[in-house]
């Protein structure tokens, strides 16, 4: 007896929160029931044979409305009820995701001699984002840097950017991010707001945030691929060196713009691949 369902994304991924509601032919409600994290509703209300409609509804979601015939045997089987995002795109299921070093890049550009960009990376970091249920605005991301691993490809512009003149590595070892809300900006963007800290300074950085997609991986694991940018003024971090020429252009430009690829594994722990 009773009714049946299993409440997925477009992409096939569980709405734990969602709620199914059957009403009989006169609109009057027979039943409510709460998915489980799953994605699965078992109720096993006694149902009367005949006609209804069943309407599911989750936050963050457009309701959902399917037809469901209730047999001699009292039961209902609805199937699986897939659910659209509010603002069109899937995103991946909720809960804890690691970034995987192995895929991922924290990069920055700096302009030289007004001419060219000088592009570099940091090899060191960890990272994990926090994809709330329900209501993705409450989603949160952390990431630590290590300051020393930056890498433009020349040893000796790598050691003054250590040096106390830009990232003072000695003195400020680790450079942290922490997210502090999160806004939708498109179907597939959002503007994560959070608090750099960089050579002990701490300042408010927004990011520019695109999602590129989410599957399984030959691993066994499930993936999220993402993309963000954001503009530094090296003066908000006490980084004023540059070198003037003659023409009066500085060496190096007044800005930086980081940029992040990043794949990140659901759970705590990344594969070693």
């Amino acid at each position: 007896m009773g009714l049946t369902a299993r409440i997925r994304t477009r992409d096939g991924w569980a709405v734990g929160h969602a709620v199914v509601t059957l009403t009989d032919a006169s609109g009057a409600q027979v039943l409510r029931a709460e998915a489980d994290p799953e994605g699965a509703v078992h109720d096993s209300t006694a149902l009367a044979p005949g006609a209804y409609t069943v309407i599911v509804t989750a936050v963050g979601h457009a309701p959902a409305a399917a037809s469901a015939l209730v047999t001699a045997s009292g039961r209902a089987e609805v199937g699986t009820v897939t659910l659209a995002r509010q603002g069109g795109t899937e995103l991946p299921p909720p809960g804890r995701w690691t970034v995987d070093p192995a895929h991922s890049t924290v990069g920055a550009v700096a302009r030289h001699l007004g001419i060219s960009s000088v592009r570099g990376r940091f090899t060191g970091f960890a990272a994990t984002v926090d994809i709330a249920e329900g209501d993705v605005g409450r989603s949160r991301m952390e990431a630590v840097i290590r300051a020393d691993s930056i890498d433009t490809g020349n040893e000796a512009r790598d050691a003054h950017l250590r040096s106390a003149d830009f990232l003072d590595v000695a003195a400020h070892p680790e450079i942290t991010y922490r997210s502090t809300g999160l806004t939708a900006a498109g179907p597939d963007r959002w503007t994560v707001h959070g608090e750099l800290a960089l050579r002990g300074i701490v300042r408010p950085v927004d990011l520019d945030l695109a999602l590129l997609g989410s599957g399984d991986d030959p691993w066994g694991g499930t993936r999220v691929a993402f993309r963000a940018t954001a503009e530094l003024r090296r003066e908000d971090f006490a980084m004023h060196y540059n070198q003037v020429l003659q023409a009066g252009i500085a060496a190096i430009g007044t800005t930086l713009r980081v940029e992040l690829d990043i794949q990140a594994v659901r759970g705590d722990a990344v594969p070693s691949v």
